[in-house]
């Protein structure tokens, strides 16, 4: 049984930074490509970050790049999500996925799994 679970979200100021940690269980981790998803209050979740299995490439939307870092560790089979310079607009419910795909996808119906999720909430 395939589980991810999401963890290191909560309360920071604008300007902050949190560390969101992803361990995986019951899959080939190294074989699967890992995202972060968000999904902000009464909107659609969207993507945020990503990393691919085969090139360890990693892949940002426009609005997190320069700020938010993808990083795995295989060893330990987890996936973090490091987030600078955080503002209001980044609150959301975080979300943790993975894809056995060989080629890296943004979208999030392509993902095979998923976490619970993490609550990030930025304020001013």
């Amino acid at each position: 049984q395939v589980q991810l679970v999401e963890s290191g979200g909560g309360l920071v100021q604008a300007g902050g930074s949190l560390r969101l940690s992803c361990a995986a269980s019951g899959l080939t981790f190294s074989r699967n490509n890992m995202g972060w998803f968000r999904q902000p209050p009464g909107k659609e979740r969207e993507f945020v970050a990503g990393i691919r299995w085969r090139t360890d490439s990693t892949y940002y939307a426009d609005s997190v790049k320069g700020r938010f870092t993808i990083s795995r560790d295989n060893a330990k089979s987890s996936v973090d999500l490091l987030m600078n310079g955080l503002k209001p607009e980044d609150t959301a419910v975080y979300y943790c996925a993975a894809d056995n795909a060989l080629m890296m996808t943004t979208t999030a119906r392509s993902f095979d799994f998923w976490g619970q999720g993490t609550q990030v909430t930025v304020s001013l």
